[in-house]
C-alpha cells in the first residue's frame, strides 16, 4: 500500500518533539496510516513543520485541524493539561483520537471521555504494548516458562532540571509519575494480566518546581504478586524491566525507549550461575513500536479488529496514578478504585 493510498488520514495536533521525531515517522512506516496534516498555534510554525517533515497541509490553529473534513484520526501530543479538552473537541468534531500519556491530570478528568460518542475511538498512546519484545515477554510469562510470575521490577530515569520544560511544571501535569511512572504501572497490568488492588508510594519533590523528581511505588496485585518501581527526572538516564518468576527471570534491557527500526534483546535466566552467566539471550527483530501502535489503532478505526485498549483502559491508568498520589498525601497504602 502506498503512502497516499493508506486509508487512515492522520492529523497531528502540535509540533511537539515526540510527534516530529517518533510518532510521525512511525505513522509513515505503518501499513494503515498517512500523515495528512499538522497544526500549530501559528500558521508560521505549522508551515515550517510541514515543510521540514513533508506534510501536505499545515493549519495555523488546532481548531482548524479539527475542522478539516479530510482527517480521520488525531494524534494529540499536547501538554498533559490539554489532553482531555482537546480530545473531547476532536471527538465532537468527528475524529478518532490517539492521545499521549497520561491521558489526563486526574481520573475524574479522564472519566469525561467515557461520555463521548462510542463510534469514535479514544486511546492512550502506550507504544510499548505493541513492541514485539513486550509481546514475546508476555508470551513467555503466559507459557509458564518463568514458573509463576511473582515480582515485576522497573526503573526508568532521566535528568532534566530545566525550569522552562513542561515536565518540570506541576500545574500542567509535570513530574516523574505523570511523565514516566505510567510505564512501569502499565507493565504490571500487562504482564500480570491483572489489576492492582492497592498501592503505596515514596515521593521526593523538587523544592522549586513542586514536581516529583524521585518516586518509588509498590503495587499489590494480590496472590503474592507485586510491582516495585522507581522513576526519576533528575537522575542518570537508565531503564530496565525485570520479570521474576518461581523458576526463571526475564529481563527487558531497553523496555520503554526501544530504538525505532533496530533489534533488541531479552535475557532469560535460570539463575544457575551468578550475574548473567547462565542467561540465554533472545534476539528480537528490528521493529518500530510507534508504527505498530499506529497500525493497531488504525485497524481498530477501520473496523478490522476490536480496540484492545480504549478510554476505559486510560481511565484505569489514571485511577492508579491517583492512588499513588493519595498514598503520598496520607502516608500509607491507598486502595485502587474497583473496576
Amino acid at each position: 500500500m502506498t503512502e497516499t493510498a493508506k486509508p487512515v488520514r492522520w492529523g497531528v495536533l502540535s509540533t511537539a518533539r515526540i510527534a516530529r521525531e517518533k510518532v510521525i515517522p512511525g505513522i509513515r512506516r505503518s501499513k494503515t496510516g498517512t500523515v495528512a496534516a499538522i497544526a500549530s498555534r501559528s500558521q508560521e510554525s505549522a508551515d515550517a513543520a510541514a515543510r521540514a517533515l513533508g506534510i501536505p497541509v499545515a493549519h495555523g490553529s488546532y481548531e482548524a485541524l479539527l475542522a478539516d473534513p479530510s482527517i480521520d484520526a488525531i494524534y494529540n501530543p499536547l501538554p498533559n493539561h490539554l489532553h482531555v479538552p482537546m480530545t473531547i473537541a476532536a471527538v465532537k468534531a468527528g475524529k478518532h483520537v490517539l492521545c499521549e500519556k497520561p491521558i489526563a491530570l486526574t481520573a475524574a478528568e479522564a472519566r469525561q471521555l467515557l461520555d463521548l460518542p462510542r463510534d469514535k475511538l479514544v486511546a492512550e498512546g502506550f507504544m510499548v504494548r505493541w513492541h514485539p519484545q513486550w509481546l514475546k515477554a508476555r508470551e513467555i510469562v503466559r507459557s509458564g516458562e518463568l514458573g509463576e510470575l511473582k515480582a515485576v521490577q522497573a526503573f526508568f530515569s532521566y535528568f532534566n532540571d530545566d525550569p522552562g520544560n513542561i515536565r518540570n511544571q506541576a500545574d500542567i501535569g509535570g513530574g516523574a509519575l505523570m511523565d514516566i511512572g505510567c510505564y512501569p504501572m502499565v507493565a504490571g497490568r500487562f504482564f500480570f494480566d491483572a489489576e492492582p488492588l492497592r498501592v503505596v508510594s515514596l515521593i521526593d519533590r523538587d523544592p522549586a518546581f513542586g514536581t516529583d523528581r524521585l518516586s518509588s511505588g509498590l503495587m499489590d496485585f494480590g496472590n503474592g504478586r507485586r510491582l516495585e518501581f522507581t522513576v526519576a527526572t533528575q537522575l542518570a538516564p537508565f531503564q530496565r524491566l525485570q520479570l521474576v518468576g518461581t523458576r526463571r527471570r526475564l529481563e527487558i534491557t531497553i523496555p520503554f525507549n526501544a530504538p525505532q527500526g533496530e533489534g533488541v534483546s531479552l535475557k532469560l535466566d535460570s539463575g544457575a550461575k551468578l550475574g548473567d552467566a547462565a542467561a540465554e539471550v533472545l534476539e528480537i527483530a528490528p521493529s518500530d513500536q510507534y508504527a505498530e501502535l499506529a497500525d493497531a489503532f488504525g485497524r481498530a478505526v477501520l473496523g478490522e479488529v476490536p480496540a484492545p485498549y480504549a478510554a476505559e483502559d486510560a481511565v484505569r491508568n489514571m485511577e492508579i496514578l491517583d492512588a499513588l498520589v493519595r498514598s503520598e498525601r496520607d502516608g500509607g497504602w491507598a486502595n485502587v478504585s474497583p473496576l
